[in-house]
């Protein structure tokens, strides 16, 4: 299993392992699929690693995602405290959060604008990883559900302040979103 996948290249390769009968799975995630490097500022929020790529990465990422190279998009959850974050892009840590808006950002940018529907988008960030890494289910009987709920139609603005995690550097600060937990 590859994280992270960022790259064209990336992309290409796994599909190219995968055709040949390679057992190969790979993840991205959705500042990946969502931004390109025209966007960032200098600015701690915009340091992960890999760090976010050009738009014809990002295009290949979403036609891996489209044709299923891609099987799962992760959070990439990696929470910094805000002294780690505030120094420009150069001397901040790597890493931003993604549980808060992971799923919202997926929703809004590609089910809402029809690149994915809303049961792809499903697959890639709860089924798929349960069944590639052979994780119980989310639901069965005897055993408390593990499951999250969102509303579709409510729209909200991104405030890193009231995220419940500790960690508060995202790139999508200020994105209007749609799917609130």
């Amino acid at each position: 299993h590859v994280c992270h996948i960022s790259t064209k290249e990336s992309v290409a390769l796994i599909r190219q392992a995968q055709n040949n009968g390679v057992k190969i799975s790979c993840e991205t995630a959705p500042h990946y699929l969502t931004m390109c490097d025209m966007e960032i500022e200098e600015d701690g929020r915009f340091k992960m690693n890999p760090p976010i790529r050009s738009a014809a990465d990002r295009d290949a990422l979403i036609e891996g995602i489209k044709d299923g190279t891609i099987e799962i998009i992760a959070t990439d959850h990696a929470p910094h405290t805000a002294d780690e974050k505030s120094r420009g892009l150069e001397l901040s840590a790597m890493g931003v959060v993604g549980l808060e808006t992971s799923f919202a950002v997926i929703y809004t940018k590609l089910v809402r604008e029809g690149i994915i529907s809303l049961e792809r988008a499903v697959q890639l960030m709860s089924e798929n990883p349960r069944r590639i890494f052979k994780l119980s289910p989310a639901m069965r009987i005897g055993a408390a559900a593990d499951i999250a709920v969102f509303d579709l139609n409510s729209r909200y603005t991104v405030d890193p302040d009231k995220f419940l995690s500790m960690g508060r550097s995202t790139p999508f600060n200020g994105w209007e979103l749609y799917g609130e937990c």
